[in-house]
């Protein structure tokens, strides 16, 4: 019998973003007090931009005005999403907004599949999320607000899936750095609106420049090496383990414990999203 062999470098690569990616985000929150939300949002996103603008040179490239709208819609919702999901973690702890997150692109999955036992999924989907509801009288529910945000950062995210695939067909890696420009674009006034001439703070500007590099750049370019190395079902599986990594930073940087209904509460949705990513190797069955 042949031994089976783990690709250990790219699972490795993969892991290393997950951990990048949710260290720098909670370095982040430490961030709101002084410019909020709006104005991290903005640091993550124009250094990110920067960063990716000059790794990439997309400037090389000939652009045209048909090329406008796509790329234009795919950076506003890559905007709005980053900007909803930190708006989600003001009220709610980083491994539940992480979770609840993980809806939006479960649901494109199931979608795109439709197979009967998708929907069982789905079902634990919803009974996770049913535990951190605010129920009349329940004593483990998460803010309202901060829930409905990280709901729709979800639903942006399935958007993001379906639109990044077209974007990414057409433009290649380049779509990513000019969909961070549009993005940056959406948000700077806003967190400018918010946070004002603290943006510029040397000091806080070094923060934002550590928040991108952790939260964009490092799990980016892990990511992409992943992603060539690694089956999509198996990329999926490990990145449904983002929302106990986030946890665990949570709790390690933010001092953010969880109870443990919501602990439970994320674990149905972790396994709802892993069943959802293990199906997708499986053929869709005959109805005969």
């Amino acid at each position: 019998m042949t031994p089976v062999r783990l690709p250990v470098l790219p699972i490795t690569a993969l892991m290393g973003s997950l951990v990048s990616l949710c260290i720098g985000t909670s370095f982040a929150k430490h961030l709101f007090p002084a410019v909020g939300a709006e104005g991290t949002t903005t640091y993550r996103l124009v250094f990110a931009m920067a960063m990716l603008m000059l790794f990439w040179r997309p400037w090389r490239r000939s652009w045209t005005w048909a090329d406008l709208p796509p790329l234009a819609l795919y950076g506003v919702n890559l905007g709005v999403m980053n900007l909803l999901f930190y708006r989600a973690l003001e009220t709610i702890p980083f491994g539940l907004a992480v979770a609840i997150e993980f809806t939006g692109p479960l649901a494109v999955a199931v979608y795109t599949s439709r197979k009967p036992l998708d929907y069982l999924w789905v079902l634990l989907a919803m009974a996770g999320l049913g535990l951190i509801l605010p129920w009349p009288g329940a004593t483990d529910a998460l803010n309202p607000l901060g829930m409905g945000f990280a709901l729709a950062a979800g639903g942006c995210w399935a958007l993001y899936i379906v639109i990044g695939q077209r974007v990414a067909g057409r433009y290649g890696a380049l779509a990513t750095p000019m969909g961070m420009l549009f993005a940056a674009l959406v948000v700077t006034p806003v967190g400018w609106s918010v946070a004002g001439p603290a943006l510029f703070n040397p000091h806080l500007l070094l923060a934002g420049l550590a928040v991108a590099l952790l939260s964009s750049a490092i799990p980016y370019t892990l990511e992409m090496y992943a992603l060539q190395h690694l089956p999509k079902h198996t990329f999926s599986l490990l990145l449904s383990l983002e929302p106990a990594v986030g946890a665990l930073a949570g709790w390690l940087v933010l001092s953010e414990p969880l109870s443990a209904q919501q602990l439970s509460a994320m674990g149905l949705i972790m396994l709802a999203s892993m069943g959802s990513a293990y199906a997708m190797q499986r053929p869709a069955r005959s109805p005969t």
